[in-house]
């Protein structure tokens, strides 16, 4: 199976996996799984931690390339086809980052995902 982790679930599972569902933990952490951090994801922590509003253990293009060099989770790149796929998705979700994330998951991917409103646009979702 091929996931891709929503931002939430990526900072969980580096940080907090206590926080994530035993099915997630599982098909995460399932060495016969592939697991996707998205440019998406490391954009929306810089973001948020140059705002103010993501606290990290570091600087988040220090900490956040580290954290994942720990685990089996690789990098998805973000291709211009990825950007231009968002123009056909309906409005059920006006984050971008979000629905970057969905027109990436299109292509193959299971979105893990707490965020209930993903569901609207018919990706295969693990929560």
């Amino acid at each position: 199976m091929r996931l891709l982790l929503d931002t939430h679930v990526l900072l969980w599972a580096l940080g907090d996996p206590s926080r994530l569902s035993d099915r997630a933990v599982a098909a995460i952490t399932d060495p016969t799984n592939e697991v996707y951090a998205s440019a998406v994801n490391a954009l929306e922590i810089a973001i948020k931690q140059s705002l103010g509003k993501l606290e990290l253990p570091g600087p988040a293009e220090q900490w956040l390339p580290g954290a994942l060099a720990q685990t089996h989770i690789d990098w998805l790149p973000i291709t211009h086809r990825d950007a231009l796929e968002v123009r056909a998705l309906p409005w059920h979700h006006r984050d971008p980052f979000d629905r970057l994330l969905v027109a990436q998951a299109r292509a193959g991917f299971v979105l893990v995902t707490h965020d209930k409103r993903l569901e609207a646009y018919r990706v295969p979702i693990l929560r």
